[in-house]
This record gives structure tokens, C-alpha cells and sequence, in this order.
């Protein structure tokens, strides 16, 4: 049963002239971009920022801060219910991978596949059922299952022939912390990855990734203000070089300043405690535009969609494929 689903991919280069296609998902950050009068300076700027960014961290060896740039390619994951019948392709998920460029010694160099992270089965659970399951409840709580589905789906696709063709190695998703948590600094730096940082209890996004199968470990990087979160399967810290984890960090750094200023553009540093809060009033805006409050109304449509085209159609075949689900 579990070689029922096969997997189609697709790539797109995110740069300046990127136009988002017209099925892709308009909740994904880079789409939202990608949108209205100043779409094109909008994307110049934010690839300008990632740029600078990756050069002020591997700064050694690059005394002007102007050896690399970082090339991304959106990466668009379709599922085949029925591999007879290649109309029965949904999208899946959408990420990026990174490519670095020494401009030095004109090497390409492979950056890591993941980074930012958008799933219409994720819309589903978190703007459909989660919000469903809550709305007549005093507290609140989790569906039986919750996250469940999407997990297996997902490490279906790590573990497809695929996906192993396309990447050599596993994705490491980077998001931002959660305002409802506390994190404390710890004593461990990383050169790359900076301070980590730990909290005691994870959030319920961290546990939505933990069953997809990766962990995670909250770091701030050199000159950033917020720890980010970042979500692998193996060794964060050994399995991926500086270079690699720095393509990782100056896109997602870049992307949280654009979308969560309040966290990550904040006029002063996390301290030894912190509790991120979109309520904080003390941070600057960078000069691109994005409407964040859209991008909720558009998970809520998306969730609705999913549930609608994948769901519920398919609803017997997921059950029977989950059930018997096995790496």
C-alpha cells in the first residue's frame, strides 16, 4: 500500500523576475511577494538582503563581503494517487533549495533543500480542523490524529526514490519561534549558528514537525535578534557544512524580517529568557511589502480547498494507506 503514492517535482527560480504560476499556493511567503505594484522591487530587495546576509556570516576569505550570492529555486512536491493516471496529481508541499555561488572560484555549490516550508495539508489541520475542533470548547486541545496523516505523507516523500534522486541530503525547515513559549540561552555556540537557545516544553508546531519525523533545535545567529527554528532529521550541527547552514540562515532570516518584524527585525536582542510576541512595538519595518493579514484569510480558503479536492474525495484510500503506514 505505501508505494500507492508516487511523486512529481518541479522547480521554479525565485529571483526578480519570478511570477508566481497560476497553481501555485498563494499563502506561500514567496508568492505574497511576488504580488502588486512593487512585486519586482519587492523581490530585489529581499534577494539583496539574503546576499548581504550570507556574506556578513562567511565572512572569512571575503574581505569586500561580496564573494557569494545565493540562488533559489522554488521546489513544488506533487503526489499521484494512482501512478496509472497521472491527472490524480495533487500539490503537496512547497519548498526551496539554495544554491551558492563563489564568485572567487566561480564554483556552484549545493545549498541545502527545505528552508522555508508550505503544505496545503498543513492549511487543512491548522486553518480548518484545529479551528473547527476548538470553537465551541472552553480550552483547547488537539484532534485525535492531529498532524498524523501529514507526517507520513511527508516522510513518504524523504524516503521516495524521488526525492533521493532530486536531494543529496535530508531538508532542514527553518521557521520562527513560538510566541507562546519561553526560551532560555544556553552556554553552547555554534560558529555558524550562534547561540542555541532550549525551552521545556515544545510548541505544537514542533510537535506537528516531530511527526514528519524531524527534531528541533532553536539557534540565534551572529548579529540576529530572535533564535530561529530550525527542523532536520539527523545531525544539524555534523551533517551540513558552514556554507550550507549559512545558505539556510540568511534566506530565513531574511524571509522573518519581512514577515515577523516584530520578532525579527526588534530593536534590541533576545536576552538570557525570551518570550517571542507580535505585540511588541519596539522594531523596525524593512521597505518590502507584505500583507500578512491576506496570507491568513488565504490559509483558511486553501485549508478549505484541500479538504475539499483531497480530504474528503480520498478519504477511504488515506485511511486504508495511513493504517498501514510503515518506513
Amino acid at each position: 500500500m505505501s508505494t500507492a503514492f508516487t511523486f512529481s517535482i518541479k522547480r521554479i527560480r525565485f529571483d526578480e523576475h519570478y511570477r508566481p504560476a497560476e497553481n501555485t499556493r498563494t499563502t506561500t511567503n514567496f508568492a505574497n511577494l511576488a504580488r502588486g505594484q512593487r512585486r519586482q522591487e519587492n523581490l530585489r530587495n529581499t534577494l539583496t538582503m539574503i546576499d548581504n546576509r550570507f556574506n556578513a556570516l562567511a565572512h572569512w576569505d571575503n574581505p569586500k563581503g561580496d564573494r557569494y550570492n545565493v540562488e533559489l529555486e522554488i521546489i513544488s512536491v506533487e503526489m499521484n494517487m494512482d501512478a496509472e493516471h497521472r491527472d490524480t496529481a495533487l500539490p503537496l508541499i512547497e519548498i526551496l533549495q539554495t544554491t551558492i555561488v563563489d564568485r572567487k572560484t566561480s564554483e556552484r555549490i549545493e545549498g541545502i533543500v527545505g528552508n522555508n516550508f508550505s503544505s496545503y495539508v498543513r492549511d487543512y489541520d491548522f486553518s480548518v480542523l484545529l479551528l473547527g475542533h476548538n470553537k465551541n470548547q472552553q480550552g483547547f486541545s488537539t484532534p485525535d490524529d492531529f498532524g498524523e496523516l501529514h507526517g507520513k505523507l511527508f516522510k513518504h516523500f524523504v524516503n521516495s526514490s524521488t526525492y533521493k534522486e532530486h536531494f543529496k541530503k535530508p531538508p532542514v525547515i527553518c521557521l520562527s519561534v513560538s510566541s507562546s513559549k519561553t526560551y532560555q540561552r544556553t552556554e553552547n555556540q555554534h560558529p555558524v549558528l550562534g547561540t542555541e537557545y532550549q525551552q521545556d516544553e515544545y510548541s505544537l508546531t514542533d510537535e506537528y514537525f516531530r511527526k514528519m519525523g524531524l527534531k528541533v533545535r532553536y539557534f540565534m545567529p551572529a548579529n540576529s535578534v530572535a533564535p530561529l527554528a530550525f527542523y532536520f532529521a539527523g545531525d544539524l550541527l555534523g551533517d551540513y557544512t558552514n556554507l550550507e547552514l549559512i545558505s539556510t540562515i540568511s534566506t530565513m532570516d531574511t524571509f522573518q524580517k519581512i514577515y515577523r518584524p516584530e520578532i525579527y527585525n526588534a530593536n534590541s536582542a533576545a536576552g538570557r529568557s525570551y518570550q517571542p510576541s507580535l505585540n511588541h512595538q519596539d522594531y523596525s519595518l524593512t521597505r518590502i511589502v507584505y500583507d500578512r493579514e491576506e496570507r491568513s484569510q488565504l490559509a483558511i480558503e486553501q485549508g478549505r480547498f484541500v479538504e475539499e479536492h483531497f480530504i474528503k474525495p480520498y478519504q477511504t484510500v488515506l485511511e486504508q494507506w495511513s493504517a498501514q503506514y510503515a518506513l
